[in-house]
């Protein structure tokens, strides 16, 4: 089993309830992420909240693909639930005004 998943199962053995962050991004990801939130409530008990990520984060921040706040509210959950980045509506941007998929990029180097 790999460290996450072990730290994850021994988080959630234990009495609290564990923290999803749900990152929904773009395109198709908010319904998925939805399908997934009534998924999980139906098994367990958890506390989920939501962060920005991708062209949603760039739209709502001026040109962030992920604000600092997401990185430290991931870094505070249990797991996290990752939908779609990117899309069509992002394809002119340069990278210095912020593509979606830096967001990606930079998360899985945190």
């Amino acid at each position: 089993m790999k460290s996450a998943t072990l730290r994850m199962a021994k988080r959630c053995c234990s009495s609290k309830v564990p923290s999803i962050t749900l990152l929904p991004g773009d395109g198709i990801g908010p319904e998925v992420l939805e399908q997934a939130v009534r998924v999980l409530e139906s098994i367990g008990e958890y506390k989920f909240k939501e962060g920005l990520i991708g062209g949603a984060s760039i739209d709502k921040t001026g040109g962030d693909p992920l604000p600092d706040e997401t990185i430290e509210m991931c870094k505070a959950s249990d797991a996290i639930l990752l939908g779609a980045v990117g899309g069509p509506k992002w394809d002119t941007r340069t990278a210095k005004e912020g593509r979606p998929e830096q967001g990606l990029l930079k998360i899985r180097k945190e």
